[in-house]
């Protein structure tokens, strides 16, 4: 079928003014031109019978001729014209049923979104065809069966993107690097991934009911032309079906599409949507995270503490590796000295000369002696301060371990009170979480 618009440049242009000015007059109030349609048929084209149904339609005339003309020429063009320019106008409630199925044609994993499908997708999420516009969509969605084909972590991180590594919980804000140990991380990450989906789901529903509640003209109840739309992709739709456009852009897969909806930020409409596809994802889930955040604390464990393996028992530190830190710690601090043969000679010397002076009557020898038996004093005395300063520094990195042993202890004792907290929190989040995406779109 031709759709070639050069071959009656003539009828092509009168064509193209009158489909910009009813483009125009139906963004900004909803209306077809006042003046009758000034274009002539271009055989075998599908846009200037499709136009005619359109302005038949918004006239309440009937629009049958023209419609099966547009159709027989071209089915899903004239059913994608149409249903997007009733939707920018307002009155997306005159579509026929059909129109939108076969306009929307099919959706798969495999194939990029079209521009047509997003826009479709777009004006039935915002409410353009009613209810029945958005089951429309949601059973084409439903049908792909996306959670058997869903990475778990990509969808996590679209709906809550900037997870921290580590989740610290109260008891163990002393001991940080206690909350990096498998055993304790696990549930307190668990549980605080479980409260953060749940927050998110609260968020995008809570946004969509409000919008509902509210009739604003994003919910497109009162009949809104596009003009009051925050996306134009339905009217680029349209302007590159009528020549008036340039080239399309890259379309994206579907997931894409999803991923991009759920993330802060995105419209609540299609926020609402993706929330329901993601439903089956985050139920299994939340059931895992809920499991782990029940998990028991162990009874006893082994933490670094000061660069050294200490067991944890709920009585007390191991005495065992107390002790082997202990002997580190002496064996780390304490530098071996061999005896200070240098500070003996000098004062055996310095003991001589002062001998010699006392039979020889020599002040030089004398004064000899003096400066050697300082000088070996000295060093014997910065000998002695060295190893007083070794030991206080050994007593103190033992005293300072066996403080921080024990309170590990008492930091593992409030994190196993905080887990039964943890687990009712946990329990709750996943209830709310499951109660949230139950209500789906629908429930607007």
């Amino acid at each position: 079928m031709s759709t070639d618009l050069t071959a009656s440049p003539q009828a092509a242009t009168e064509l193209q003014r009158y489909a910009e000015a009813l483009l125009a007059h139906l963004a900004a109030n909803g209306t077809a031109p006042p003046a009758a349609p000034g274009f002539r048929d271009i055989p075998g084209h599908w846009l200037p019978p499709a136009v005619e149904a359109l302005v038949a339609i918004l006239a309440g005339d009937d629009p049958l001729e023209p419609l099966s003309r547009a159709a027989g020429r071209d089915q899903q063009q004239t059913a994608l014209f149409l249903c997007l320019a009733l939707a920018v106008s307002g009155q997306g409630s005159r579509i026929h049923a059909s129109w939108l199925g076969t306009a929307f044609g099919e959706l798969s994993l495999d194939r990029p979104v079209t521009h047509g499908q997003r826009s479709l997708w777009l004006a039935a999420a915002r409410g353009a065809y009613g209810p029945a516009g958005k089951i429309f969509v949601l059973r084409k969605l439903d049908a792909l069966a996306v959670q058997e084909h869903a990475d778990v972590e990509e969808w996590v991180q679209a709906l809550v993107p900037g997870e921290p590594a580590v989740v610290v919980p109260p008891s163990l804000a002393d001991f940080p690097e206690m909350a990096e140990i498998p055993d304790l991380a696990r549930p307190a990450v668990a549980a605080a991934r479980l409260a953060r989906l749940r927050g998110r789901c609260a968020e995008i529903t809570s946004a969509r009911q409000a919008d509902h509640d509210s009739a604003a003209p994003l919910s497109n109840s009162s009949a809104s032309p596009a003009a009051s739309w925050a996306e134009d992709e339905p009217l680029a739709v349209l302007r590159a079906q009528i020549g008036q456009g340039g080239p399309a852009g890259p379309m994206a897969s579907l997931i894409s599409h999803l991923l991009d909806d759920l993330r802060p930020g995105a419209d609540p409409h299609l926020a609402a949507i993706a929330l329901h596809v993601a439903a089956p994802i985050l139920r299994g889930l939340a059931e895992e995270l809920e499991a782990d955040s029940r998990l028991t604390p162990p009874a006893t464990l082994t933490v670094p503490l000061l660069g050294h393996r200490i067991h944890l028992r709920p009585e007390g530190p191991d005495e065992t590796s107390i002790a082997t830190a202990e002997h580190a710690i002496l064996t780390e601090g304490v530098v071996p000295r061999g005896r200070p043969w240098a500070a003996f000679v000098l004062i055996v010397a310095g003991v001589a000369c002062l001998a010699g002076a006392a039979f020889s009557a020599s002040l030089l020898l004398a004064a000899a002696g003096v400066a050697m038996l300082g000088l070996g004093g000295w060093q014997l005395w910065q000998r002695h301060k060295t190893i007083v300063a070794d030991a206080r520094y050994v007593a103190a990195q033992v005293n300072e371990l066996k403080e921080l042993a024990e309170g590990a202890v008492w930091a593992l004792h409030a994190y196993a009170r905080e887990a039964d907290a943890r687990a009712k929190q946990a329990a709750d989040d996943a209830a709310e979480l499951t109660r949230l995406i139950r209500r789906g779109p629908r429930a607007a």
